[in-house]
């Protein structure tokens, strides 16, 4: 798995635990006197957004970002949705990546 796939499994998994926990858990705990959903649900969120900060700190370098770009990245796990919008460009940004793989060997022939 490339790091770029690895950056979109993440992102799309943590806004989905994001949207889950809002959704879901918390109205599960507010109208019906369940704080366990939110436990559970917080504690996988919580786990897949220290993940999603780690991948984008580590794909600084290879996505070549500038701080404008890192700070969009990091402030994308906060808004609900944020990485769901983002995705579109990093499928693009993988293609490019696909792309380059296969070039890179036809042009030595």
């Amino acid at each position: 798995m490339t790091q770029i796939r690895l950056l979109r499994l993440i992102g799309i998994s943590e806004g989905i635990s994001f949207l889950v926990l809002l959704s879901i858990a918390m109205p599960l705990k507010y109208y019906f006197g369940l704080p366990i959903a939110v436990k559970i649900v917080g504690w996988i969120h919580g786990g897949l957004f220290i993940a999603y900060i780690g991948i984008v700190l580590l794909s600084i370098r290879m996505m070549k970002w500038n701080f404008f770009q890192v700070l969009i990245a990091l402030a994308a796990s906060l808004i609900p949705l944020g990485t769901f919008f983002l995705d579109k460009s990093w499928k693009i940004r993988q293609e490019e990546f696909a792309l380059r793989r296969v070039k890179r060997p036809l042009e030595g022939i």
